[in-house]
């Protein structure tokens, strides 16, 4: 047999042990995505949850509120970055993961519509009276009859 042949033996276990590597960074790759995934949605619930139960008990006061919150997103293994009630709408930021994977979600309940302010016997909690909206005086306004031509 001559040397030409001899040179090539073990080549295929080369090429076989690189591309077991390269599947295995890939495989890697996709478990470390999948785990961020998970963390995302685990943070996405538990902002979700603990602003619908803050929102749910915005009467009660904003710290009682968001104390229901932390109760809440604890029991879901979450942590609670911040928890806002402004009227009757809650707004809330949760955590969930550690290191690379930590995810942050903010989240927002309330009825529909600009917030509401507190009732009065309500302790705690600002007092937070509903945002006017600024329109610019020259901005048209369709229907308006005040603008010269109408639309």
């Amino acid at each position: 047999m001559g040397q030409g042949h001899d040179s090539d033996r073990g080549s295929a276990t080369v090429w076989s042990l690189g591309a077991i590597a390269v599947l295995c960074v890939v495989f890697g790759a996709v478990l470390a995505l999948g785990q961020a995934v998970v963390e995302r949605h685990r943070a996405a619930g538990g902002a979700d949850l603990a602003a619908l139960a803050a929102a749910d008990h915005w009467a009660e006061g904003g710290t009682a509120a968001c104390a229901r919150a932390e109760r809440l997103v604890a029991a879901q293994e979450v942590r609670l970055v911040r928890c806002a009630i402004v009227g009757d709408t809650s707004e809330v930021t949760a955590t969930a993961g550690r290191g690379p994977f930590t995810a942050e979600v903010r989240a927002r309940a309330g009825p529909p519509g600009p917030p509401a302010p507190l009732p009065p016997s309500a302790p705690g909690g600002p007092r937070v009276a509903p945002p006017a909206l600024p329109r610019a005086p020259d901005t048209p306004v369709p229907g308006d009859a005040e603008q010269p031509g109408g639309w």
